[in-house]
């Protein structure tokens, strides 16, 4: 059930807080010593009452009693809630800068949708098990056994029949507690996926709808929605059980105190007070039985979600951060090199590129184009440290990529995907996303050049629109990521063809853009369009990882069979009738 490591990774979101938690836990023990003295001395009330004493005294003590324990109870539910917002808030921003810090592979073999659940509703689960649940099984402890110690001074032979029912209860309880954490735990892995499948999904509403698959995706998706139910459900059960088990143990031992309290009290070995206080403490034996339980059930449930929230930490980063700098290196040569590079995308998988020679000008335009999984994308993967090679080494200005660090090399490239996802915000914040200090001369430079400024004048808040997918077409998405690539001015502008969805004025003034550019630095682009590839300076052929050829475009022509083709297929591409 607890496991030492599943404790200690519980401890690491609560050790930051460890004095808070023994603050809540003395506030705890104060509040429960008020419950305690209670019925002891309700009664003195009663003695007082049959010897007529004065009353006074006892009824104040009493009064008291209520007020202190009163304000002890919620000094300790704002100090341990609190606590547990800044547990859930600790695990929050740790998961979130984990994620972000991650390498790209690391992330991308996880559904986003999983990645997501694990930052909102696994740091949920574990508020309650590393703020009060732990205070609150030794709360219920000492409650439970300082009820006991009190009613030991009240009846012995009562005592016994208490006890005896406590140990079937709390037998029970051991028995059913695994069962509850491994259903609960079950439930939210389903939880888990049902997020993953949800997000990708709705991310392919278009294909889903177009394809009539609203029903099947439902389905699928549902199928997780009902296991996790399923689980939930014989959670649910468990628990109803053992509190049944609870209450039922708890009501019988009140009845068996009742009748063998009678009748001591009628052989004259007990006071009807006594009688009275003992029965107190044992209706209220329920609240610590109570708290054990739930805290118990809290605890593993927040155990779970620890051991899911640490994998995420386990996620292998980035070796650097993200101030790190970059060495000076040569100002003449090649920008870029990669010498005799190797990489795969997992241990054991096959190579997605061998042995790859490639050296990047500082200035030009430099077109890669080959059939499907050739290596085009891994070569900006390598290029933007996606993706580490097993072999080779890649150098920037002379300097390896190494001892640039992430942050160094990403600062001298721009990169425009191909899907050219939009971020959350508004057009400006898309724009700035890379390069917040930009002006607005910058601004509206960029957008000219990319034909963006219609779109802007038509949007209601200009650039401080809010956009959305459903606002913005494809091409207009490639436009704002290419306008936000030249806002950033980098070394290096790589381009997964970026006017793949766009019509033919836009093409051409964007081209405009794309040779200026190349005459300031180096562009390359992966390209599906002719006009790209008789635009290059270069033209670098890729075939099963390897480069096959490079040169100009007329050259390729006529001395590479499978360029020639490759030309064909974009001629036709290009040429194909529209709807």
């Amino acid at each position: 059930m607890f496991t030492p490591e599943s404790l200690r990774i519980l401890w690491s979101f609560a050790r930051p807080h460890r004095r808070a938690l023994a603050g809540g836990l003395l506030l705890a023990l104060a509040a429960s010593a008020m419950s305690l003295a209670t019925p002891m001395v309700t009664k003195e009330v009663l003695d007082a009452l049959d010897e007529g004493a004065s009353l006074g005294g006892p009824v104040l003590a009493l009064a008291g009693l209520l007020v202190a324990g009163s304000v002890l109870y919620w000094a300790e539910w704002v100090l341990l809630g609190s606590v547990g917002e800044r547990v859930v808030l600790q695990a929050r921003e740790s998961v979130v800068r984990r994620f972000f810090r991650a390498t790209v592979p690391a992330i991308s073999a996880r559904p986003p949708g999983e990645l997501v659940t694990r930052a909102v509703s696994d740091t949920v689960l574990l508020r309650e098990a590393a703020s009060s649940s732990v205070t609150g099984l030794i709360n219920g402890a000492v409650m439970l056994v300082g009820t006991l110690v009190l009613m030991a001074v009240l009846d012995l032979v009562l005592l016994g029949t208490t006890v005896a029912a406590v140990v079937v209860v709390v037998v029970l309880f051991a028995v059913l507690m695994p069962g509850i954490a491994k259903a609960q735990e079950r439930a939210q892995e389903h939880v888990g996926r049902l997020g993953g499948t949800l997000e990708g999904s709705l991310r392919a509403i278009r294909t889903v709808k177009a394809g009539g698959a609203e029903e099947r995706e439902s389905e699928r998706i549902a199928r997780d929605a009902r296991a996790s139910a399923r689980h939930g459900v014989r959670a649910v059960r468990l628990e109803a059980t053992a509190w049944t088990i609870a209450w039922s143990g708890i009501q019988l031992a009140v009845i068996l105190i009742l009748a063998i309290g009678a009748w001591r009290v009628s052989e004259g070995h007990l006071e009807v007070s006594s009688l009275i206080a003992f029965l107190l403490y044992a209706f209220g034996l329920m609240e610590p039985v109570t708290e054990l339980s739930q805290n118990l059930t809290a605890l593993q449930s927040g155990l779970a979600a620890a051991e899911r929230i640490k994998e995420v930490q386990r996620l292998p980063v980035e070796s650097d951060g993200p101030g790190a700098g970059s060495p000076a290196g040569r100002a003449e040569g090649p920008v870029v090199e990669l010498r005799g590079v190797t990489a795969s995308y997992a241990p054991g998988r096959e190579p997605a590129v061998r042995g790859l020679d490639l050296a990047l000008p500082r200035r030009g335009h430099v077109a890669i184009v080959g059939p499907s999984g050739a290596g085009k994308t891994t070569v900006f993967s390598l290029l933007l440290r996606f993706l580490e090679p097993q072999g080779g080494e890649l150098l920037l200005d002379g300097v390896p990529y190494e001892r640039h660090g992430h942050a160094g090399v990403r600062a001298r490239l721009a990169y425009v995907e191909q899907d050219t996802p939009l971020l959350p915000g508004t057009l400006r914040e898309n724009l700035l996303h890379s390069r917040p200090d930009a002006g607005e001369e910058e601004v509206r430079r960029v957008l000219a050049d990319v034909r963006l400024e219609g779109k802007v004048a038509a949007l209601p808040g200009g650039l401080d629109t809010e956009l959305s997918a459903a606002a913005v077409s494809g091409g207009e998405r490639q436009r704002i990521a290419l306008a936000r690539a030249l806002l950033r001015r980098p070394d290096v502008l790589l381009l997964d063809e970026a006017t793949a969805q766009l019509d033919a004025l836009t093409e051409a003034a964007v081209h405009d853009c794309v040779r200026r550019r190349s005459r300031e630095g180096t562009v390359v682009t992966i390209a599906h369009r002719l006009s790209t590839v008789t635009d290059a300076d270069e033209i670098v052929v890729m075939e099963a990882g390897r480069i096959r050829a490079r040169g100009a475009h007329g050259d390729l022509l006529t001395r590479d069979a499978l360029y020639g083709e490759l030309v064909r297929a974009l001629r036709m591409a290009d040429t194909a009738p529209t709807p």
